[in-house]
């Protein structure tokens, strides 16, 4: 008897335990977990390259973004375009409507709300942007650093025309009087630029072949036919500071463009760049055997290479 009245005992307190039990899945749906309220990435008209995003504090957060200034009359009606809040949060603006930033600092705000209610206000710079690479460019000089060894010696920096007797009459001085001119087409939705660049070949018509007709003769147009010849292709990716060039037949470069200052090379070399450049790094093979000589540097060990140009 006493057995029986044990077991009823413990099936009663058993489904009463099981009325009181809390759902568990209940907050989740609810989202009284869920504190979150962050902007993860946004994207607005005419933005050049990536957001840059804070989250400051609790409350408060900052994101800095660049605008394409030449392609927007002025700065006081800028769409949203993509907006990536964290889970289930809320937005005072969403995709399709426009933020402000006509005003002395270039800013506007929107807030970000949690499912719990917690909030996080963002504060929106705007830089506007201009694509620097547009205009006319005069080629000014030939620049390489190359060499087996360099910390033996075997290095230099040197002008492609300062060792004429390498090369064919035609050869890299006929670059010297070319000059370049960079247009823009557009703007990607990752917000880099492109365009169309013009290789004119200056009073003489001629561009330069780049074969060294010294002992053995090779042809190294691969090395430094950087920017094609005629009209070609160009883009900037502003994420990784890089310009492509896309030749006719869809071969690519890609450099980088650079302006006044000093490169440290190491081993005591140096490149200066008084203007601007269009620099490349070179994919030479080490050759033991022909160290310090012009075969060696121009053709088996060419590291780096720049086009110095003058903006008119």
């Amino acid at each position: 008897m006493m057995k029986k009245i044990a077991i009823v005992i413990t099936a009663f307190v058993s489904l009463a335990l099981t009325g009181c039990q809390t759902d568990p899945w209940e907050d989740i749906e609810e989202g009284n977990w869920n504190n979150e309220r962050s902007i993860l990435s946004l994207k607005f008209e005419n933005q050049i390259g990536q957001p840059v995003i804070t989250r400051t504090d609790e409350n408060t957060g900052e994101i800095e973004v660049s605008i394409n200034a030449d392609a927007v009359p002025d700065l006081s009606s800028i769409t949203l375009e993509q907006l990536v809040l964290s889970y289930n949060a809320k937005s005072t603006v969403v995709e399709g409507e426009s933020l402000n930033f006509e005003n002395e600092n270039n800013t506007s705000s929107l807030v970000v709300t949690s499912p719990t209610g917690k909030t996080r206000e963002y504060t929106i710079k705007v830089n506007p942007f201009q694509e620097t690479i547009l205009g006319t460019y005069q080629i000014q000089d030939l620049v390489l650093y190359g060499g087996t060894g360099p910390e033996y010696g075997g290095g230099g920096v040197l002008s492609l025309t300062s060792k004429p007797w390498v090369w064919p009459e035609n050869g890299p001085e006929k670059e010297l009087d070319n000059y370049l001119v960079f247009e823009l087409s557009g703007i990607t939705e990752e917000g880099n630029t492109y365009g169309t660049v013009t290789n004119y070949a200056g009073e003489d018509e001629t561009y330069a072949d780049f074969t060294f007709v010294a002992e053995p003769t090779t042809d190294v147009n691969h090395f430094y036919r950087k920017i094609p010849k005629g009209q070609a292709e160009w883009s900037r990716n502003y994420t990784n500071g890089t310009i492509t060039f896309t030749f006719e037949d869809g071969r690519t470069t890609t450099g980088t463009f650079e302006g006044p200052g000093t490169e440290d090379l190491g081993n005591g070399l140096s490149k200066t760049i008084e203007n601007y450049a269009f620099a490349f790094n070179l994919n030479g093979t080490d050759d033991w055997d022909n160290i310090y000589s012009d075969y060696d540097k121009f053709v088996k060990k060419p590291r780096r290479y720049w086009i110095d140009v003058v903006k008119e």
